[in-house]
Formats: C-alpha cells, sequence, structure tokens
C-alpha cells in the first residue's frame, strides 16, 4: 500500500536563512517525496503507452521499429514479424529415423548437403496443419531452381492415424505430392513420442475422437545439419470456426520459408 501522507519538514535554502526570500515564498512548500515518486511513475507510464501506441502503428503500416537480430537480410522485417521469426543455437537438430508415406524409412542425416524445413503435423487436422501445407507449397514455387536443395518434411503427431496411408492420403489431399521433396514421417508410437520430446513438442491427444493439440513449430536446418531457425505458425478463425489465413499473409509465409532456406544453401 502506497503511504500518501507529506513530510511536513521544509528544507530552507541560505537564501532564506538571510531573509533575501520573501515570507510567503518561503512558506509555500513544493511535493513531497511521495508526491515527486507518483509524477514520475505517471510520466513512466505515459511514456510507454506513447511507445506502444507508435509500435501500435507501425504493425498496422506492416513496418516495425524494432527488428530481431541475427535474420537474413533478404527478409524484411515485417515478414520476420509475421512469422515469429528467431535464430536459434547452431547446434546439431536432433536425429531420427521414420518411415514416410511411401513407405521408405529415411534418417534425417540423409538429407545432410540440403537445406531441411520440419514441422510437426496431424494427418487429421483441420485447422493449422492444412495452411502450413499450403505454405509448403507456396515455398517451393518460389525457390524456383533452387528447390532441389530444400527438403520439405512433417513428422506425425497423432498416435491414434499413423499408418503410412494416413501420411500418404493428407499429404494428396493438401497437394503436398507435388513436392518431390516432400516426406510425411511416421513410425511407432515410441518413435514418434522420442521425436516430439527431442524437439519440445507438446502433444495432447486423450483419445482417437478428440482433437488433437500440439505444438506448432517450424524448423529450419541447414545443409551440416544443424539447427538455424524456427518460426511459429499463425491462424485465423470464421465465426464457423474455420481456420484461416487471408491469401497475402499465406503468400508471405511462403516467401519467408523460400528466403529462409535460399539464406542457408548459400552460406
Amino acid at each position: 500500500m502506497i503511504d500518501e501522507s507529506t513530510d511536513e519538514t521544509m528544507t530552507t535554502s541560505s537564501d532564506q536563512i538571510a531573509g533575501k526570500v520573501p515570507r510567503d515564498a518561503a512558506a509555500w512548500q513544493g511535493p513531497s517525496n511521495v508526491a515527486l515518486v507518483l509524477i514520475v511513475a505517471l510520466l513512466v507510464v505515459a511514456g510507454t503507452f506513447a511507445l506502444l501506441a507508435v509500435r501500435h502503428h507501425d504493425q498496422q503500416d506492416g513496418t516495425s521499429s524494432i527488428r530481431p537480430s541475427g535474420i537474413p537480410a533478404s527478409v524484411s522485417t515485417p515478414v520476420a514479424d509475421l512469422m515469429a521469426l528467431s535464430p536459434v543455437p547452431n547446434r546439431p537438430a536432433p536425429a531420427f529415423t521414420l518411415t514416410d508415406q511411401n513407405s521408405r524409412r529415411l534418417s534425417l542425416s540423409s538429407f545432410k548437403g540440403r537445406a531441411v524445413v520440419i514441422e510437426f503435423m496431424d494427418p487429421h487436422c483441420t485447422d493449422i496443419c492444412p495452411l502450413v501445407s499450403k505454405e509448403f507449397v507456396d515455398a517451393y514455387h518460389d525457390l524456383g531452381s533452387a528447390a532441389s536443395r530444400v527438403v520439405f518434411l512433417a513428422v506425425n503427431v497423432n498416435q491414434y492415424y499413423a499408418s503410412t496411408g494416413d501420411m500418404a492420403a493428407y499429404s494428396r489431399e493438401y497437394q503436398l505430392n507435388t513436392i518431390p521433396s516432400w516426406h510425411f514421417f511416421t513410425g511407432s508410437v515410441p518413435s514418434l513420442k522420442a521425436a516430439w520430446r527431442d524437439y519440445g513438442i507438446e502433444v495432447d491427444a486423450p483419445n482417437p475422437k478428440a482433437d488433437i493439440i500440439h505444438t506448432s513449430v517450424v524448423f529450419f536446418i541447414d545443409p551440416g545439419g544443424k539447427e538455424r531457425y524456427i518460426a511459429t505458425p499463425m491462424d485465423d478463425h470464421t465465426k464457423a470456426g474455420t481456420a484461416y489465413l487471408p491469401a497475402n499473409q499465406l503468400a508471405s509465409w511462403g516467401r519467408g520459408i523460400a528466403l529462409i532456406t535460399k539464406h542457408l544453401i548459400q552460406q
């Protein structure tokens, strides 16, 4: 609780002691220490609101006054902000060996020499996973001739639908099979859970009929097999509950993924 009492002790100046200051002026007391603290606090709060207003205005205009450090120069600040793009410690990506939608058993290390984009997806998802899938397809096309040096992967987070057929059906539905380097990996529940744990993915799947709630993060791995960046997918919902993103944001995500992977393969 703030003590709002004032200190009525007046400190006199040398002029007052010498009688040079009028009596009425000497009798006036300035703000107490508590009052000064409150005034300073109010100024700080006002300044904070002004800064937030400026930042909000910048975001509305598609610009940002603060650019995260370590972001590739080719990725604009608005796109980096949209993707919540962030560098991560330059360390080896956690290894795994799983089976893709075409029943090929592959290890992550088999993709060394190419940039790798990884997301963890639910093959029965109707929310954010289809949006990320669209962004992957857009990124593949945006890469142009560089696409042969980039691999797009997903790891299954739905232990109740874990067959290669489930992975293949999802890949066809969202046109991911049009990406030559696309792999939707699945495997035994213990091997899937090990991958989730190693990448920090939380999965809540109480039963086969429940919605699968899981961490959604895109990982960018360089040709040497090291983690370099992460991004956080986003979505919005209609009044009916359908997930969507405006077309311009989907396109920006695709371009952003392409630019980041190009940066990785050109280093």
